[in-house]
């Protein structure tokens, strides 16, 4: 996923990161350099649509303006969700 809007600066990462944890999924979010956050989340299907939903609401302090979804496959090093920088 890449995130656009009001979310870098305000906790977006660190959200995301409870987020994902809480439902039990792997992978990772990171800030890009133009002001975007991009995500990467594996786990069961209904899972992954209750993140991609708890996203497109973002922190109290963001703003989500855009959320792109696109299907990848997820290093199988990756054994929880972390924040990368």
């Amino acid at each position: 996923m890449v995130i656009r809007g009001l979310v870098q600066g305000v906790g977006f990462r660190y959200f995301t990161e409870r987020a994902a944890r809480h439902l039990g999924l792997r992978g990772w979010v990171r800030n890009l350099a133009d002001g975007r956050v991009e995500v990467v989340a594996a786990g069961p299907e209904d899972d992954v649509a209750a993140f991609v939903a708890q996203l497109r609401r973002g922190p109290a302090a963001g703003r989500v303006e855009a959320l792109e979804v696109s299907e990848t496959t997820l290093e199988d090093t990756v054994t929880r969700f972390e924040i990368r920088h």
